[in-house]
């Protein structure tokens, strides 16, 4: 019997595509690599159930995290280049801790020319509007929501990547935890602060790992469409964080303080 067509999985910025190749791309006797480079006219994309970030979602999301970490250099009264460094760590330490620690790949920022001009732009605008931007009380109602939609998301995609990369499904939990909350938790290391993670509070992280575990379950045991199991676990973050936020529910310390 003739050998299917090899489908090939490629990354463009967050998300993954499928390739289908063609006689002129591959030779039929070799099994391309996932990872190997195009040299020939570039393929057609085809559908593929994977999950996906709308571009724009993902630009977005980028400058909000950029402009959230730049808030809190501003607030450290550090100077523009401390700014600018604390909103890069802040908007890309998720997808770098993925790829240049666990995936040991190129990451999004160094292949993307949009995302340093985005982080740029936020730095410039807190700089210029800091005023302003202190006394906006909806920036940080803003970049909760967008926590609540962007954290599950690029958890997701970080599980994609690592199941592609053969990792087994305990380092896929921990590869897509660590690439929805990494960025978070580099700035407030940085700044010399408690991440925000570790602390007591608003279900955030703890509700991560639950919803990576339910969606690897969803998608490798169940074997749930992945478009499906994504935005379904997507949603249930989003709705859990802000129940959280309007009903102020609280995680509790392993230690309590005694009494009196």
């Amino acid at each position: 019997m003739p050998e299917k067509n090899p489908q090939i999985l490629f990354r463009e910025g967050a998300n993954l595509h499928l390739l289908k190749p063609t006689k002129d791309t591959y030779s039929p006797s070799t099994t391309p690599s996932p990872h190997h480079p195009l040299t020939c006219s570039p393929p057609t994309a085809m559908p593929l159930d994977v999950f996906r970030i709308p571009l724009t979602f993902d630009y977005l999301a980028t400058f909000l995290w950029a402009l959230s970490g730049a808030i809190v250099g501003m607030h450290k009264r550090y100077d523009i280049t401390g700014v600018l460094v604390i909103a890069l760590v802040a908007s890309t330490g998720g997808s770098l801790l993925r790829d240049g620690l666990f995936l040991q790949e190129t990451p999004p920022i160094l292949t993307n020319p949009v995302y340093i001009p985005l982080i740029l732009l936020a730095t410039i605008v807190v700089s210029f509007f800091r005023q302003r931007i202190n006394r906006m009380v909806f920036i940080d109602r803003l970049i909760s929501v967008f926590d609540a939609i962007g954290m599950p998301a690029f958890a997701i995609i970080g599980m994609q990547l690592s199941l592609e990369a053969g990792v087994p499904l305990p380092g896929v939990v921990l590869v897509g935890v660590v690439n929805g909350v990494g960025g978070g938790m580099l700035r407030d290391l940085l700044v010399g602060d408690t991440p925000i993670i570790l602390k007591p509070g608003q279900y955030l992280m703890s509700a991560l790992i639950v919803v990576c575990i339910l969606f690897v379950i969803l998608d490798q045991v169940l074997h749930v469409p992945t478009v499906l199991a994504g935005y379904g676990i997507v949603v249930l973050y989003f709705v859990i964080r802000m129940l959280s936020i309007r009903y102020n529910w609280q995680t509790s310390p392993v230690l309590r303080e005694p009494p009196g």
